[in-house]
């Protein structure tokens, strides 16, 4: 995390605050002490188990209509010359029954470096406290793996993700959650020596009211040792405030 991924964030928040006069539209900040994705460090430039990141964005509903769009941001530190990942996505929530669907498309984006570039499918379903999602890749590449802008003729489409996770409120204003989740990499980046592997979440959360809670979970991922410290299990605090 670094002054200018900082500065972006905040007049990305401040430009979006005077839209939250609309019910539809609800905004979040959150400050984590480490920053995870699919089990792995986001922030690869310290070894230590602290690494702050500022996180923030917003989503809009269309009314009643399922439809939805929305926008995440966070501090990163994991490509050469970018500190920033924007996600944009859109998509469609619905019933079936009692179990809540969400179909929908995500770009995660890197402006300072664009080799990360990755756009996925999502398919997610919800029965109680259950959640299953899968992701698939559809872009050239998968957050730079195959190297496919560097010109190595490699593709990351076709790259998966499945993910289990579990929500369940056991006291007022205590949940506890849990996941699990698998990276199945495209037939080119997996030809090239990476490994599938798996990732993980133990933790919980308390409700302060008013928007604002504090979680806490243990998080990583095995295949250590490929993928090296990146894939350590880390506790990680996080507080979030809803607008």
């Amino acid at each position: 995390m670094n002054r200018a991924s900082i500065k972006l964030l905040s007049v990305a928040f401040a430009a979006a605050l005077p839209l939250l006069a609309s019910a539809q539209l609800t905004g979040n900040v959150s400050l984590t002490s480490n920053y995870k994705f699919r089990g792995q460090d986001q922030d690869t430039g310290k070894v230590s188990a602290f690494k702050p990141a500022v996180q923030g964005g917003f989503d809009y509903a269309f009314g009643d209509t399922g439809w939805y769009v929305g926008n995440w941001n966070s501090s990163v530190n994991w490509l050469s010359g970018n500190s920033l990942e924007a996600d944009i996505y859109g998509g469609y929530k619905f019933k079936a029954g009692e179990v809540d669907l969400d179909l929908g498309a995500l770009s995660y984006l890197y402006p300072g470096n664009t080799s990360g570039n990755t756009t996925e499918l999502y398919g997610a379903a919800t029965f109680g406290p259950l959640t299953a999602k899968y992701s698939h890749t559809v872009s050239k590449d998968y957050f730079g793996w195959a190297g496919a802008k560097s010109g190595s003729g490699l593709k990351g489409r076709n790259t998966g993700y499945l993910n289990f996770a579990v929500a369940q409120e056991v006291m007022p204003k205590v949940t506890l959650k849990a996941a699990v989740g698998f990276t199945r990499f495209s037939s080119d980046i997996k030809d090239s020596g990476v490994p599938n592997y798996m990732d993980y979440s133990v933790g919980g959360a308390y409700d302060f009211g008013d928007g604002l809670t504090l979680g806490a979970a243990i998080v990583g991922a095995n295949k250590k040792d490929y993928f090296g410290s990146g894939n350590k299990a880390r506790l990680i605090a996080t507080l979030t405030k809803t607008l």
